[in-house]
């Protein structure tokens, strides 16, 4: 089979969520491609910072997802073996969203039929004035606008000519533990330097606390990072080595089974690749992780991908007024060659911002790969190191 849209965006995760309700907002229809059969809800919390909420505010979906989740009102920062600490107060909102609330929120706030289930693309094609989409199906989709969503391995970014996204060997461990009667670790984010692991902690309600644990890891322990539970245990060891504190170890040890994700890569696009990449060609152009993945070292992936949604369909929606076409209506030729300006002032607006924002993420993770290799001389040459 053969269709024609107007906007099609690849990728059903935040980002293109955020984008399709966004768009839907300023009446533009949207149709989204998801390759998975169902709705991408698994996964731990998320921090959203200020700029993320501000986001929220303008879809319309800010004051629900607020009631899910307390407001962090300090940072905690601990350097366990130096016996220093450091408490900062947060100065705008901050809050811990479960991933699940997040999309599901947005998706329901989408038009029924916007999103389509198991459609996975295998290849794209120029064609004027659309972009061909060839799914694994067999079908023919073709895309007047079309916006790449797809994350660090996108097939849009391919088409564009963009670099393969960089990474580095670090363990990722993300995942929540209940207190039914309550926890008391107040309303601080907890930033918990141990080496060779670096912890956090984030109270999402009163009886749910968020965690992730990062460390360094060799191919030696590749085998372990193949099953949760053996690298919670893994994990528990290291710490236990180092001689965590015993909260910490607990709210490890009684976490749920169900909400823990481990990755062994943290994936990146440099900020000289993110400065000079080509992110659009004609109609067709990226955002979120396909644009510019950053890794968790700031805490910023989620929060700018919705400021690229916002910020495309406000451009793509000016340029449709322009045009004289209505957001309800199939638009013509005029419309491409509006869309395509559009999608140019969007690049324009976006690439400093997270040019700045890639930096500031590859400096912090070359920062903390550099202490857990000196860590490593440290130990081999059996000297005592601090690390600052």
């Amino acid at each position: 089979m053969e269709e024609s849209h107007d906007i099609v965006i690849v990728g059903g995760g935040i980002c293109g969520l955020a984008t399709s309700l966004a768009l839907h907002r300023k009446g533009i229809a949207s149709l989204v491609l998801e390759k998975s059969e169902t709705l991408r809800a698994e996964g731990g919390y998320i921090g959203i910072h200020v700029n993320g909420w501000r986001v929220l505010e303008q879809l319309g979906i800010a004051a629900e997802l607020r009631e899910t989740a307390n407001l962090i009102t300090a940072f905690h920062d601990v350097w366990h073996q130096e016996k220093k600490s450091s408490l900062t107060p947060v100065r705008d909102e901050t809050r811990f969203l479960k991933r699940k609330d997040l999309v599901e929120t947005m998706a329901k706030n989408i038009p029924a039929g916007a999103i389509r289930f198991g459609c996975h693309i295998a290849a794209i094609h120029p064609s004027d004035p659309c972009a061909v989409l060839a799914t694994r199906g067999g079908g023919v989709i073709r895309a007047k606008v079309l916006i790449g969503c797809d994350g660090t391995h996108s097939v849009v970014a391919k088409y564009l000519g963009m670099s393969p996204a960089r990474s580095t060997p670090t363990m990722y461990m993300r995942g929540f533990t209940r207190y039914p009667h309550g926890h008391p670790f107040g309303d601080h984010f907890l930033r918990l330097r141990i080496n060779p692991c670096f912890v956090g902690r984030a109270p999402v309600s009163d009886t749910v606390v968020s965690y992730f644990v990062a460390c360094q890891i060799t191919s030696a322990d590749a085998s372990v990072t193949r099953d949760v539970r053996a690298t919670r245990d893994f994990v528990l060891q290291k710490l236990q080595g180092v001689q965590c504190p015993a909260e910490i170890l607990e709210m490890i040890q009684n976490s749920d089974p169900e909400s823990l994700v481990v990755t062994t890569k943290v994936w990146y696009r440099p900020p000289w690749q993110v400065a000079f990449a080509g992110f659009r060609k004609g109609t067709v152009t990226v955002a979120g992780d396909a644009m510019h993945t950053m890794g968790s070292y700031i805490g910023q992936g989620g929060a700018v991908a919705m400021e690229d949604a916002l910020v495309l369909a406000r451009s793509l929606a000016r340029s449709i007024a322009g045009s004289g076409g209505r957001a309800d209506e199939p638009c013509d030729k005029t419309m491409i060659v509006g869309a395509a300006t559009a999608i140019g002032e969007y690049v324009r607006e976006r690439r400093l911002r997270v040019v700045r924002l890639s930096l500031e993420a590859f400096a912090m993770g070359r920062m903390l790969q550099t202490k857990w290799l000196a860590l490593k001389l440290a130990l081999v040459e059996n000297r005592p190191l601090i690390l600052g």
